[in-house]
């Protein structure tokens, strides 16, 4: 095994979550008060219940968060809030079609972490003892709980006028 690839790629999973964690904190507090704000908290806390379980599996394997990653990615995550800002500045369903779909794109990479690491395990034993068919439902499970607002949110940002 590779570790400077396992790192890296670890690493670069655990960023995203920063940036995930930035976006889904801004969609709650846009609407508070809300049942939406309740799923992304909902989504928030599995989000971070996840990023234990990639930063437990680090630690296991001597793996250092890289800091530089993990600016790049709230930095991003900064830079999408203020692209969907301009975009709909008054905060509709453009921008929470857009930030909802950043989020469940993150939520596929995510799954496809834990499917990639569950296939690795079979052949690097560093790796086993992770339960990654249970996380991989989880971020189905995630996804499948934010496709309802976000089709939702699609039907009112893109209807066109006659």
């Amino acid at each position: 095994m590779n570790n400077e690839h396992l790192a890296a790629y670890l690493n670069d999973h655990l960023a995203g979550s920063v940036a995930a964690v930035e976006l889904l904190e801004h969609l709650e507090n846009a609407h508070a008060g809300t049942e939406m704000a309740r799923l992304f908290a909902a989504v928030l806390a599995d989000i971070e219940a996840d990023r234990q379980e990639l930063k437990g599996l680090m630690d296991r394997l001597h793996i250092s968060e890289s800091r530089p990653r993990k600016a790049t990615a709230w930095l991003a995550g900064k830079m999408t809030e203020l692209k969907l800002r301009l975009e709909d500045r008054a905060g509709g369903p453009l921008r929470l079609l857009e930030g909802v779909e950043a989020v469940a794109l993150g939520i596929e990479g995510k799954l496809a972490l834990w499917q990639a690491l569950n296939a690795a395990a079979e052949v690097a034993p560093a790796l086993r003892g992770v339960d990654y068919e249970r996380l991989a439902q989880r971020a189905r499970d995630q996804r499948e709980r934010l496709e309802g607002v976000r089709l939702q949110a699609a039907e009112a940002a893109l209807r066109t006028v006659p």
